[in-house]
């Protein structure tokens, strides 16, 4: 357990926010206006607190699930207390939430105009989670990618005001791009969990067992299926990328830094020769700011 979560045992919100610092991407980076940083701050609250959810991440003490109304009997049921978050969450949009993730987000919505969409895809992503441990094809993959990802990237564009149908198409491909990569990150995290994201359909063509990947380190076929779904990664971002360029000032560059996170996470995965299984291959921070003024400059 980390010192995060005990340091802030009976305040679930704080505890919630700190995680902030150590996400693969910037959340509300200072050079955004204060307002942004304030809305994103509080979607990435909701977003952050749903996926605790889903993974059995809340932190000790059962407080969450008592600010949402579920009793101690049912506070380790992760489905009691996604059906709970979800009430609470539809009283942002009508009422007064209970949770104070929910109360801070109320005013964004009022704010910036969002609507439940997004926020249920995510909530209907980790009810998933619960119910499905493999994915058979490609698509079906995408399908949960549409849910656990790109919803994030059309808040990000909802609160920012720059939705557009064309700027949602290419932030969809780099949210699902950066699902990909980070589900490569964690293979041997999520194999703990009983969840597989590496399509079953590809472990066949590859000859991978599930067993290989509980291995301490990755054999050569599970090196080539994780390299495959690496260049799927990187087709994406770079699909995604004109993203970047169809927006200005600092909203560019923190888009940029999306794209680049991704881009130097792939690259990451192929310097440990796409063995991802001793833990998860992070890009140093040169890399991150290489790939950074690479996808400003529109070179990727």
């Amino acid at each position: 357990m980390t010192g995060t979560h005990t340091a802030h045992r009976d305040d679930p919100e704080r505890a919630t926010l700190d995680k902030a610092a150590s996400e693969n991407f910037p959340v509300a980076p200072f050079f955004l206006p204060r307002a942004w940083r304030t809305d994103l701050m509080a979607v990435y609250g909701f977003a952050r607190l749903v996926d605790d959810i889903g993974d059995g991440d809340l932190a000790p003490g059962g407080a969450d699930a008592r600010l949402l109304g579920v009793s101690a009997r049912d506070a380790e049921d992760r489905l009691v207390l996604l059906d709970a978050f979800e009430a609470d969450l539809r009283r942002v949009f009508d009422g007064v939430p209970r949770h104070p993730l929910l109360r801070r987000l109320q005013p964004t919505v009022r704010r910036r105009s969002l609507t439940p969409e997004p926020f249920l895809g995510l909530i209907a992503a980790n009810r998933q989670d619960q119910l499905v441990g493999r994915y058979e094809t490609y698509d079906d993959l995408l399908a949960y990618c549409e849910l656990s990802a790109n919803p994030v990237g059309r808040l990000v564009l909802a609160v920012t005001g720059t939705a557009t149908p064309e700027r949602i198409r290419l932030s969809d491909a780099v949210c699902t791009a950066l699902q990909i990569v980070e589900h490569l990150q964690d293979v041997a995290e999520d194999l703990r969990r009983d969840r597989i994201y590496l399509p079953a359909e590809d472990m066949k063509r590859f000859r991978v067992q599930e067993a290989d990947l509980a291995a301490p380190s990755a054999g050569a076929s599970v090196r080539a299926l994780v390299a495959y779904e690496a260049q799927r990664a990187r087709d994406l971002l770079n699909a995604g990328a004109p993203l970047v360029g169809s927006v200005h000032g600092r909203l560019r560059l923190l888009l940029a830094g999306f794209v680049a996170g991704g881009r130097a996470a792939v690259d990451a995965i192929a310097a440990a020769d796409h063995d991802v299984l001793p833990g998860p291959p992070k890009p140093g921070k040169l890399r991150l700011l290489r790939e950074v003024g690479v996808t400003l400059r529109g070179e990727g």
